[in-house]
């Protein structure tokens, strides 16, 4: 048997305690109003989104010449503000993330054996030789022409999708020294 007046003292006894909590977010049923409760969390939602697009920018933009001055400018947000909101939503920095774009779009240049390591270089969107080599070989765990020459004949008769995963480079340093035997 439920009390008549239930439905009314669950809400008088949230409303109570709205009001001698105001930073809490008044009684509603449903997630979304948890989500976006507070001005804060709707500006945070916002910035996610923002991020969000500018990763995808990266994606699509890798080969241009990108810095985090334009990205932050296309996203509205100062430089400084968009790597610490980037860094803390996808665990690196912008530039970090644009780089091991490059490069795993380099490894799949590179595997396919037609093009240089400077064209590779250049098509990718890097401007320097040297960061090119010096970045791919911290990701992927040796130069870009010896990936060159051993790739090719690693992945021959995977299918690229498969090849694609199977030598994706590891972030943040974390490549194992190359063997010396």
């Amino acid at each position: 048997m439920t009390e008549p007046f239930a439905h009314a003292a669950r809400h008088h006894r949230a409303t109570a305690v709205a009001r001698r909590r105001p930073w809490a977010p008044p009684a509603r049923r449903g997630t979304i109003w948890l989500v976006t409760s507070t001005p804060a969390d709707a500006q945070h939602l916002r910035d996610l989104a923002l991020l969000r697009r500018v990763r995808d920018r990266m994606d699509r933009e890798y080969a241009q010449p990108l810095d985090v001055e334009a990205l932050a400018r296309g996203a509205h947000m100062s430089a400084g503000h968009l790597s610490r909101q980037f860094k803390l939503a996808y665990g690196e920095s912008p530039y970090s993330y644009l780089m091991t774009r490059r490069i795993e779009r380099a490894m799949a240049l590179l595997r396919r054996g037609d093009l240089s390591v400077t064209e590779v270089c250049f098509e990718v969107g890097c401007a320097s030789l040297g960061t090119f080599s010096s970045r791919f070989t911290e990701l992927v765990g040796v130069p870009p022409s010896v990936y060159r020459s051993e790739a090719a004949r690693a992945t021959a008769g995977m299918a690229p999708c498969v090849a694609k995963q199977v030598t994706r480079p590891v972030r943040n340093r974390e490549a194992p020294a190359p063997s010396r035997v």
